[in-house]
């Protein structure tokens, strides 16, 4: 087989992928969902990001209620979710570039590093009375340049530390934890911002930052081996190629691309809803996204419980039609306890599709291209996030938060049953 050609099905499952060293723990296996947990790089990886991704979470709602204190206007919340993704999808390819020539433990350590220095730039700023809504904005697109190089650096490193039989056990345990974090971290963001300002939570990010990075430097990995020299422009270009070969990729590429811009409204017109619609200000912010990541932790968890790797593409098709439905539902909820409780659908739904299109693309792809490609996966669901959040905030400008939102939930369910339609087909076809 040459090196852009995608695997066979019988190869998928073929044990742990050649060079990268399992590190389990006693060799117990456990339960399905937790036996990720049996290596040490892992469990020290989660709990680092468990502190962290609190913090990020406090600075993502702080961040959006700032420039919603600022300007009051729908427009400038979707362009500063556009400048804190914009470069995932412009340096994407140069991240995954960088994430298969590189040590991806070093790049992940470095971008940690930076990221902690942005947020304290932020509070700063922030804390001092400075603050201004272009530096929210600069600071944003700074972030974004930083987590192009970050993303596929940590999602390549999962199998590193893992191995590829563990690999749906570690991908929803670190769902679970994201959304763990997403749950705990834009509550206490509404509690602090009523009660002490923005700049609290950025700095309290900064901090947080500590302990991931405390986390992989305690890490012991195989050594990095260097790779044979070539031109990176070529290197780019067969990434480009193995990904445009490799249809089943190609596939979920194309639905999680149309699901980014489906989720969009919910995530960009969040305060809208909180402020003008429930009248619940920061805290009913902080609780309607809380409930969102209580429903992805569950979902995430049930899907490494009782899901089947090769029934994970028939997840991604009716959890896409399932999100849809809610996401409309929510879009007419006359109450804030209901809507509350439709979070938690919605958060199910997304991170069950989003977790199974991660695991998906990991399993069926080579490990020399996994940084080139999980930065495709990267450029798909944040990277096409600024143009979705940019077209809600006009839609909603024009039309009212509630219509965008219906818009986002009717093409969740039109993209997710298509990629249901060519996965019927295709079982036909064999």
């Amino acid at each position: 087989m040459s090196p852009s050609e995608p695997p066979s099905q019988s190869e998928l499952g073929a044990g742990p992928v050649a060079g990268l060293v399992a590190e389990p723990a006693g060799g117990a296996t456990g339960a399905p969902a937790f036996r990720a947990l049996r290596h040490r790089n892992f469990r020290l990886f989660l709990g680092g990001q468990l502190v962290s991704l609190v913090g990020t979470w406090m600075q993502n709602v702080a961040q959006s209620w700032l420039v919603y204190r600022l300007t009051h206007s729908e427009i400038l919340l979707g362009t500063a979710w556009f400048c804190s993704q914009i470069a995932v999808f412009a340096l994407g390819p140069l991240g995954g570039l960088a994430a298969d020539r590189f040590s991806r433990h070093k790049l992940v350590i470095l971008t940690q590093t930076c990221s902690m220095l942005q947020a304290f730039v932020l509070a700063a700023l922030t804390l001092t009375g400075r603050i201004h809504v272009w530096h929210i904005l600069t600071l944003a697109v700074a972030l974004g340049a930083i987590n192009a190089f970050d993303m596929p650096g940590r999602q390549s490193l999962l199998i590193q530390m893992t191995s590829k039989d563990d690999l749906l056990s570690a991908i929803s345990l670190n769902s679970a934890i994201f959304n763990a974090a997403r749950s705990i971290g834009p509550g206490v963001a509404g509690l602090l911002v009523a009660w002490l300002g923005e700049g609290v939570c950025f700095f309290l990010n900064g901090v947080t930052f500590l302990a991931v990075i405390g986390s992989l430097l305690a890490m012991r990995l195989p050594p990095f081996e260097p790779k044979p020299a070539a031109s990176p422009w070529l290197h780019l270009k067969d990434g480009f190629r193995y990904a445009r070969e490799h249809t089943a990729v190609r596939r979920v590429l194309g639905v999680m691309a149309a699901a980014t811009f489906a989720n969009m409204p919910i995530l960009v017109l969040a305060p809208v809803f909180a402020d003008q619609i429930f009248h619940r200000g920061s805290q009913g912010l902080g609780f309607l996204m809380g409930a969102m990541g209580v429903g992805a932790a569950v979902g995430a968890i049930s899907l490494a419980r009782g899901a089947r790797v090769d029934r994970l593409q028939h997840v991604i098709a009716y959890s896409g039609v399932a999100m849809g439905a809610v996401t409309i539902t929510f879009a007419f909820s006359p109450w804030y306890g209901l809507s509350l409780v439709i979070m938690l659908l919605i958060g199910y739904s997304v991170f069950q599709q989003m977790a199974s299109a991660n695991t998906t693309i990991q399993t069926l792809i080579l490990d020399e291209y996994r940084g080139r490609i999980m930065s495709m996966y990267s450029m798909t669901i944040v990277g096409l996030g600024p143009f979705g959040s940019l077209a809600s905030g006009v839609l909603a400008d024009r039309f009212g938060a509630r219509a965008t939102t219906v818009l986002g939930g009717a093409l969740a369910i039109v993209s997710a049953s298509v990629f249901g339609w060519t996965l019927r087909r295709k079982s036909v076809a064999d």
